[in-house]
This record gives C-alpha cells, sequence and structure tokens, in this order.
C-alpha cells in the first residue's frame, strides 16, 4: 500500500475515533447540565424518593474509581502499541480501542456525577464533574497526542501528524 492511500485510511479510522468520542462526551454534558440547573434554582421540584447517605459515598467512590481506572486502563491497553514494530494502523486501532473505552470510564463518571448531585444536592459533584471535564479535555484524541501516547517518531510521526491536513 503506497504512502498516500495509508494516510488516507488514517484519516478515515482517526475520524471515526473522534466521532465516538464525541458522542460520548455530548451524552452526559446536558444530563448533568439539567442536574446542575435543578440543584441551584429553586423553583422547580422534582420529587425523588430518601436515599440513604451511604450511597453518597458510594456515588462517590466509583465516581474517583472511574477516573483513575480510565487513565491507567489506558495507559495499560497502548503498552503493546508503544514501541513496537507493528504497523502504523495496528497501534491507531489499538489507539482507538484504548481512547474509547477511557471515554466510556469518563461518561459513566459524568452521569454518577449528574446522578449525585441531582439525588444529594451536593456541590462535590461539581467538583467531580469538573474534574471529569479536565479529564476529557486533556484526553480527547488528537495526532499530537497519538505521537506522544505511542513514542511514534519518523514517518510514523509524520504520518500521523498528516491526518489533520486537508486535503485540496
Amino acid at each position: 500500500m503506497d504512502r498516500d492511500s495509508q494516510v488516507f485510511e488514517l484519516k478515515k479510522s482517526f475520524r471515526l475515533l473522534e466521532t465516538k468520542v464525541l458522542v460520548l462526551i455530548a451524552i452526559p454534558l446536558p444530563v448533568f447540565s439539567f442536574a446542575y440547573l435543578y440543584t441551584s434554582s429553586g423553583n422547580r421540584e422534582v420529587y425523588l424518593p430518601e436515599i440513604s447517605p451511604v450511597f453518597l459515598y458510594l456515588i462517590l467512590a466509583a465516581i474517583l474509581w472511574l477516573l483513575f481506572l480510565q487513565y491507567n486502563s489506558f495507559q495499560k491497553r497502548i503498552l503493546p502499541a508503544k514501541n513496537s514494530a507493528i504497523a502504523l494502523s495496528d497501534k491507531l486501532l489499538l489507539y482507538g480501542k484504548a481512547a474509547v473505552r477511557r471515554y466510556w470510564y469518563l461518561f459513566w463518571a459524568g452521569l454518577l456525577s449528574a446522578l449525585g448531585l441531582i439525588v444529594y444536592e451536593n456541590q462535590i459533584f461539581t467538583v467531580t464533574y469538573a474534574l471529569n471535564l479536565i479529564f476529557v479535555s486533556l484526553a480527547k484524541p488528537t495526532p499530537d497526542r497519538l505521537v506522544k501516547a505511542l513514542h511514534l517518531k519518523n514517518e510514523e510521526r509524520e504520518m500521523a501528524y498528516e491526518i489533520n491536513r486537508r486535503e485540496d
């Protein structure tokens, strides 16, 4: 396969990865926005059953665990692609699977933050969602992050950077 067709395939794979990640980012955002607006405005009432405060700590622990797990799992899953002799398309495939899994963890952390906020009206869940957004922003797949995460060099590095170049 020649270089241009390889770059075209990489672009296609990367665009699909970006789409999956954007969907996983977009869904928890309106859910948390609703929860935040509900708790910050006093004029709407949603009657929820009383839930034991023990679950507050369980939800908080689950969120923190998911935030830890997303980073740890991502690093473990891309390890086989680092400094190995496999093709760049295979490295991108491993990176893509690891990134989607990472965003599933962030997806659930975002939804649990919204759930915790709406049920307990405790602002710690606003902090956990803000922390979640920081991870979402710092982890979003880009060619530069792909190069750094997989330690790409020379030809592979150039091909990865060509992913964002527009075609005439």
